[in-house]
């Protein structure tokens, strides 16, 4: 009698399992923009014919070592150097020896994980078990009118503030909590240094800044059988302060350099950080928020958590200096404006909206 490969058969059920997962969990972005797939076939060719490839040279980012401010100094003095001039460069930099455990950050992976293997209409539930706010789950792009308009992504966006009110005590609900407290404690620290290297106090991010006003925002970028004929995130640069992602090691992110797209190595033991809109706007030009996106995939799903530095809306933002190349403005007017040209136009505009 011939002996039965058990292990065989369980790693088939497993593989089973997991795709059916998937498949059932996926947001059906075939079906609900079909109406942008109609061309498809002549957009593969006119891409296989030369067009734009999103296979770029791999970079690293500058690492920073955090733990050197502990020491104080010249070696902390050196550090903070280190960050304004990456800020300044590259408007992109990871962090290592950041004081955010492992341990906190798998957990915080496992959590995410587990929420987005959650059916299709769980995630799209605003009653159900996960007790999400309303309105959280986000997938696709409602006002894509061409291909590369389309994200090919889910997310949960989360206030802080929110973290608390979810239903109660869970493992992800205590998760995110002490994962939001960590990334918000390396964020002020982050940019107290970046205020410090321009000559000026934290008191401004101190009064404007709070938990109400920053958000977490899970993402799960899933395979994309129509790759690259779709982005899992389009080029565009952030609207806060600054950005704190903690990435898997699949990779996808891809950032302009010198002019040109670079693609990010994934490092599982660093966190990456990125100066947003309000950022560059505050330090008149000096820190750079840098134009990025996130490619799809065709086989691999690819996970990600983004902490975003935000004030309230109506925060006034104005340069810290004299001379300021944009003019003043409210971070309410700002979001609109953002709103208005991404309605209008499919992407964002930005900045230049704002220039003197």
């Amino acid at each position: 009698m011939k002996k039965r490969d058990v292990r065989g058969e369980r790693v088939f059920k497993i593989q089973f399992y997991t795709y059916r997962s998937m498949e059932e969990s996926d947001p059906p972005f075939m079906e609900f923009y079909k109406n942008l797939f109609d061309n498809l076939d002549e957009s593969m060719k006119k891409n296989n014919d030369g067009g734009e490839s999103y296979e770029v040279e791999e970079w690293e980012l500058p690492m920073i070592d955090l733990g050197r401010l502990d020491r104080g100094g010249r070696e902390g003095a050196a550090c903070k150097r280190e960050i304004a001039e990456a800020s300044r460069k590259w408007g992109f930099f990871q962090v290592k020896n950041h004081g955010i455990s492992q341990g906190v950050l798998e957990k915080m992976r496992f959590e995410q994980i587990k929420v987005f293997r959650k059916r299709y209409d769980e995630k799209m539930s605003d009653s159900g078990e996960l007790n999400f706010p309303v309105g959280s789950y986000r997938w696709g792009t409602p006002s894509a009118t061409c291909l590369k308009q389309l994200a090919w992504s889910e997310a949960f966006h989360v206030p802080l503030t929110d973290i608390s009110n979810m239903g109660g005590v869970t493992s992800l609900s205590t998760t995110m909590e002490q994962f939001a407290t960590a990334v918000s404690n390396l964020a002020e620290t982050l940019v107290e240094i970046l205020a410090g290297e321009l000559g000026h106090k934290y008191d401004f991010f101190k009064d404007n800044c709070l938990p109400s006003t920053c958000y977490l925002r899970m993402n799960r970028y899933p395979p994309c059988p129509v790759a690259p004929e779709v982005f899992g995130l389009m080029p565009h640069t952030d609207s806060d302060f600054l950005t704190i992602l903690y990435q898997d090691e699949i990779g996808g992110l891809q950032l302009v350099k010198d002019g040109k797209w670079i693609s990010v190595k994934p490092n599982k033991e660093a966190l990456i950080i990125n100066i947003g809109d309000l950022f560059q706007a505050w330090s008149n030009d000096v820190y750079k928020s840098v134009e990025h996106r996130v490619v799809a995939n065709k086989r691999t799903e690819r996970f990600s958590t983004a902490f975003f530095f935000c004030p309230s809306y109506d925060t006034m933002i104005q340069s810290c200096v004299e001379n300021s190349i944009y003019r003043n403005f409210s971070f309410k007017e700002f979001r609109q404006q953002v709103q208005d040209d991404v309605k209008r136009y499919g992407y964002k505009i930005g900045l230049p909206r704002f220039i003197l």
